[in-house]
């Protein structure tokens, strides 16, 4: 479990964007929300990622598999941060947050130090239990994954005018060496995003390679991402929340190589009930 400077802990998360802007699930999932199939309330949520101003990306609402392929074991996407902006989600979604009903986190990406600040003043206004900054979409352009001194510069600038606590989402091609040992006591958690497709298969066309190739999840990326957990944990002291999960037994492989909390992603996407069902089963389990 880990246990926020603001009095928030959470064991169990839902990866930026797995439950929609709101938390509470994109439109086709709602009846699997009214069935408890999806059941919001057990997961520490976070929203779609922000951007400063409404981004296009390659997400398109009347072809939505344009960006995401399934593969064995996994899921490729190339989305791109398809989000509405800061503005839209202050004005229609801020001021219907609670949460006592559904804890949510917001996310915020952007390469500019002034656009972060920003956005998280915007963002104090509204009943949010942490802020994850997005440092590590693999669909983006620009020198954010190399630059470790702008992820610095961020997580402190945030640190400064944030009045909740703050999450580092990370890739596992991040130059940690440098990142850790200047964010510790900025950040309270780490959190980790899909696989760069080159990364996972460097010999191999992506299926989406006409939009950029993609980040991969899933069961397929867990050599990657459960290693980066292992080398962040024997890294820092930082909690980290482990990725990846696909089958319950996960949860319990996660816990023993170090990870605090437990993060539900793509699964949402192949299996949607199934974080709810695994969620149900864990705590059960920890009861008895």
């Amino acid at each position: 479990m880990i246990a926020l400077s603001n009095g928030h802990k959470f064991e169990y998360m839902a990866a930026s964007g797995a439950l929609a802007l709101d938390g509470k699930g994109w439109f086709h999932e709602q009846p699997l929300r009214w069935a408890k199939l999806i059941d919001p309330s057990l997961f520490t949520v976070v929203a779609k990622t922000l951007t400063y101003k409404r981004r296009k990306g390659n997400y398109r609402s009347f072809s939505p598999w344009r960006c995401i392929r399934l593969i064995p074991d996994g899921v490729v996407n190339v989305v791109g941060l398809t989000n509405p902006g800061i503005d839209w989600f202050c004005r229609k979604i801020g001021p219907t947050i609670d949460c006592k009903r559904i804890a949510l986190v917001g996310s915020i990406l952007s390469d500019k130090i002034n656009e972060l600040v920003a956005m998280t003043k915007m963002l104090n206004k509204f009943d949010l239990v942490a802020l994850e900054l997005n440092w590590s979409c693999p669909n983006i352009e620009g020198d954010l994954l190399e630059n470790s001194q702008k992820v610095i510069e961020g997580c402190k600038a945030v640190k400064k005018v944030s009045r909740f606590p703050s999450i580092l989402k990370l890739l596992v091609v991040h130059d940690i060496k440098s990142i850790l040992p200047e964010v510790k006591g900025i950040v309270e958690a780490i959190s980790i995003n899909s696989v760069p497709w080159a990364v996972i298969f460097p010999n191999k066309k992506s299926p989406l390679a006409h939009l950029g190739g993609g980040g991969v999840s899933g069961k397929i990326a867990q050599p990657h991402t459960w290693d980066f957990v292992k080398r962040l944990v024997d890294s820092t002291d930082i909690p980290v929340i482990g990725p990846s999960v696909w089958d319950y037994k996960d949860i319990q492989k996660l816990r023993d190589i170090g990870a605090k909390a437990i993060s539900f992603g793509s699964i949402f996407l192949r299996y949607p009930w199934r974080p709810t069902q695994f969620v149900r089963k864990d705590m059960k389990r920890n009861q008895n």
